[in-house]
């Protein structure tokens, strides 16, 4: 007799699989959305709070550490506490966040202090800039798991469960 062989079932796309088709246009026109959301609120605080010529860009210096500090804050959320969704972070983190906060502004700023000899505020520019924007997101990651280890405990405690905090969103 014949065995019969059954063939496993293909395994379910990976979480990061690129969105094809129809979903594929939703989710640019989710991020163009967003990015037109968030390049006017950046460039309406560039305009209600106006830098000096030659000095600290202060404004671009605040859009650009708030920025990374909700980014890192909302990826939590997005990536381990909320359910999963298709168009959160295409709106919010690439389009809204990727146009309000601006590698490319933080640059002309600095090219700006260069061309007008203002080496110190060069320096503070590029070296403040970069250190707040690296703190910042490490502060936006940890109150944000923060959060999801409370979320977690009062989840589980309620439950009756044991409580782990070992891993969120399988990482530590």
């Amino acid at each position: 007799m014949d065995a019969i062989v059954e063939e496993p079932e293909p395994a379910p796309p990976p979480a990061t699989a690129k969105p094809q088709g129809r979903n594929a246009r939703l989710v640019l026109a989710a991020i163009a959305a967003g990015g037109a959301l968030g390049g006017p609120a950046r460039y309406g605080l560039g305009l209600a709070f106006p830098t000096a010529a030659h000095t600290f860009p202060a404004t671009t210096f605040v859009i650009n550490v708030t920025g990374s500090f909700v980014l890192a804050l909302l990826l939590v959320f997005i990536l381990d506490i909320w359910p999963p969704t298709t168009y959160v972070r295409p709106f919010f983190c690439v389009g809204f966040l990727g146009a309000y906060t601006t590698f490319s502004t933080w640059m002309v700023d600095t090219d700006r202090l260069v061309a007008a000899g203002a080496w110190a505020a060069v320096a503070a520019n590029v070296l403040i800039s970069l250190a707040a924007g690296v703190a910042a997101t490490s502060l936006g990651l940890s109150v944000g798991r923060g959060i999801a280890v409370r979320r977690t405990r009062r989840g589980a405690a309620g439950a009756g469960a044991a409580v782990q905090t070992e891993t969120i969103g399988g990482r530590r």
